[in-house]
Parts: C-alpha cells; sequence; structure tokens
C-alpha cells in the first residue's frame, strides 16, 4: 500500500500488529507443506512457531536423544519441573492435558518455544512407548510436526522451515 502511494511508511508500521512481529522471529512451518500435511490432532496453540522432530515421551530420552544428534519433540501428559531439561532441548513440546497457563504453556512461552497444550486427542501409553491419536499409533521415535501459532498437529517431518 505505500508503493501504491495509498499509505505512508508512518501508517504502514504502525498497522503491524506485535504477535506479527514475534512470529517472524520464530522457526515456522512451510504454508505449502502444511497445506498438503496430514492433520493428526488439533490442541491450544501455547508457544508461537513450528518445530519439527521425532516423538520422545520422557525428559531422560530427549536428552540422550538430542546428544546423538536428532531433533526431538517431548512429548507428555502434562510437563512438571522434572521435565525441564527435556523442554529446553527439544525441537517442540506437546501435551495432552493443560492450558494456557500451565506449566508447559508458560516455560515455553517464556522461551520462546513452540509449544502445543490440552490436545485432549492423544492417549499417550508409557510404557509401550506409544501414543493412539485418533486412531493413529505414533511411536517413539515417530516424526511429526507442530504449529505452535495455530495449535495443529501433524505427521511426518519435511513440512518445517527456518526463520
Amino acid at each position: 500500500m505505500v508503493k501504491e502511494g495509498l499509505i505512508n511508511e508512518k501508517t504502514a508500521v504502525l498497522r503491524v500488529r506485535p504477535d506479527q512481529l514475534d512470529e517472524l522471529l520464530h522457526d515456522m512451518l512451510d504454508p505449502a507443506e502444511e497445506k498438503k500435511a496430514r492433520v493428526l490432532a488439533k490442541g491450544l496453540p501455547a508457544g508461537p512457531g513450528g518445530g519439527t522432530g521425532q516423538v520422545v515421551f520422557t525428559a531422560e530420552v530427549a536428552e540422550q536423544w538430542v546428544k546423538e544428534g536428532k531433533k526431538i519433540i517431548l512429548v507428555r501428559n502434562e510437563t512438571l519441573p522434572e521435565d525441564v531439561h527435556g523442554m529446553h532441548i527439544a525441537e517442540a513440546i506437546l501435551t495432552a492435558k493443560g492450558g494456557m497457563t500451565s506449566h508447559a504453556a508458560l516455560v515455553a512461552r517464556g522461551w520462546g518455544k513452540c509449544c502445543i497444550v490440552g490436545c485432549s486427542a492423544l492417549d499417550i501409553d508409557m510404557g509401550k512407548k506409544l501414543m493412539n491419536v485418533n486412531g493413529r499409533v505414533i511411536k517413539e521415535g515417530d516424526w511429526i510436526s507442530l504449529n505452535g501459532s495455530t495449535g495443529r498437529v501433524y505427521e511426518g517431518k519435511d513440512s518445517v522451515y527456518a526463520a
């Protein structure tokens, strides 16, 4: 609109919302790939941006796998203070329970980390190291992608690019 002479630069800058600037500073999903990706579930968008990685269910496994050079997404029913070391190194965090003021949401937002909480479609079986998500079985080590800005969880790993 500035180039067309409809508004001046100051007006253009004033029309940019702070959350739009915040979005630009985080990794995000490729919009074209996101449209093609299979949506597994939807939760509350608790932390901005996007993330992709292999599913892990404990902070200890997260730590081990990251040391091996793997990208991981920490998946929990809900996070606890004891999970912080795994949360910090994860590409993103996904929880079955919790709301916008839950432990996972607050910590992730504070770090600017992609996070989805309250994703009630997750049925996590810690003993078998898998989760059922709307009829799909996702095992530890399978790849998923998260859009923490919309709350959508996708199957697969090919839909993220760095900001």
